[in-house]
């Protein structure tokens, strides 16, 4: 019996290779995102609408109070950047909702963005980092590769406004934080206050490094578990994390293993053959939607798509199987209140990964580029030497 009378071919949002103007872009350790739209399915247009109304409404959904009893890193607080850029989370706010209008899919992309950063090396903005001498970047290793390059120029783009209305005070690391925050309040998610003060680290992971932080979309919820648990994260945290993908889509390639040569049995089979008509072959080259209930809005229906053995990846399902979170699972499925307050949990617990604070790390005057070997970034800091005599003589006067 499907929970809320959920049917593969019940819903709009059929499967298809053709790209629409419409995109969403899967979180946490998978591929590259396409939101899929049939000509049978509802229009772009009504898919805009519906976006257009989350935006409008996100301020009357749930609202998490920020736990200030929470253990936040040293160097880390809540009003960090209060006097010295308080028009931060507004610059970022203001200039997402203007982004997701355009592209649905930059939501999930940004959200994803910041599990690729945290996982490896922690939550240093090393991502964003272009390679030099020293190696190739975290970008080139094959789980990242699929980052919607697009993520990183919004990043660029409100570390503009934000140094062009503060001056270099807030770091790359910071901005990637808050517009994850943003991307799922904004997609209908909890609304929730970061601890702030990362800096930007120096150096980026190697593609081994890399490849070792980021679980496939094959492995099973044990190997998740053991991998999560080295990082802090407990069972509910890798649950409720893993419910970012109740927004984005990914490649065949992630979940063709459980079609071909055989199929998984823990997939319902009209599930499975709809997926199948979207990836024939297990070389087929086609995006899918993440979650089939409300694949562009953040709500608890990923885990009843779980309950329903319509979890996309082996990593999502397993979930489902696992003596240790299959009651989470379960929990989440039936309170969508628990699912935000745990998942803000172990968002704000995730967030705080081996963070640089203090005098470690730096704030970078380029997201992509280390300081040092930025050959602006000298002019730049005499153009803010000059804007802080400048100041200092108009207090002076």
């Amino acid at each position: 019996m499907y929970i809320l009378g959920q049917c593969f071919h019940a819903y709009p949002y059929i499967y298809s290779s053709n790209l629409s103007n419409i995109s969403n872009h899967t979180v946490f350790f998978h591929q590259e995102f396409n939101f899929i739209h049939s000509p049978m399915a509802a229009s772009s247009t009504s898919l805009f609408l519906v976006f257009s109304s989350l935006l409008i409404f996100s301020s009357l959904l749930y609202v998490s109070d920020a736990d200030y009893s929470a253990p936040i890193m040293k160097g880390l607080s809540w009003d960090y950047h209060h006097k010295t850029c308080h028009k931060l989370e507004k610059i970022v706010r203001k200039h997402l909702k203007k982004v997701f209008k355009e592209d649905v899919g930059q939501a999930a992309g940004l959200l994803r963005l910041h599990f690729h950063d945290c996982f490896v090396q922690g939550c240093d903005g090393s991502v964003l980092l272009d390679g030099s001498h020293g190696g190739p970047s975290e970008q080139t290793a094959p789980p990242n590769q699929s980052l919607r390059k697009q993520a990183f120029i919004i990043i660029e783009d409100l570390r503009n406004l934000i140094h062009k209305e503060c001056g270099r005070v807030v770091s790359c690391a910071d901005i990637v934080a808050l517009a994850a925050r943003d991307a799922v309040h904004l997609s209908g998610g909890p609304d929730y206050d970061v601890p702030l003060g990362r800096k930007d680290g120096l150096t980026f992971a190697t593609q081994n490094a890399t490849l070792a932080n980021l679980p496939a979309p094959t492995s099973n919820a044990t190997t998740i578990l053991s991998a999560l648990a080295t990082k802090n994260l407990n069972p509910t945290d890798v649950v409720a994390l893993s419910g970012g993908h109740t927004i984005g889509v990914s490649h065949c390639s992630s979940f063709t293993p459980r079609l071909y040569p055989t199929q998984d049995p823990t997939m319902e089979k009209t599930f499975a053959h709809g997926l199948k008509e979207v990836c024939p072959t297990n070389t087929t080259d086609a995006t899918t939607v993440m979650d089939i209930y409300s694949p562009i809005k953040f709500d608890n229906k990923y885990y009843v798509d779980l309950i329903n053995r319509q979890g996309l990846f082996t990593s999502d399902q397993d979930l489902y199987t696992h003596k240790e979170t299959k009651p989470i699972v379960e929990s989440f499925a039936h309170d969508e209140k628990l699912f935000f307050e745990k998942f803000v949990q172990a968002m704000i617990k995730m967030g705080q990964l081996e963070v640089l604070t203090g005098g470690k790390g730096e704030i970078r005057a380029h997201c992509s580029i280390r300081n040092p070997d930025n050959k602006g970034y000298f002019s730049y800091l005499s153009e803010e030497e000059d804007q802080y005599d400048l100041e200092s003589k108009a207090e002076l006067r």
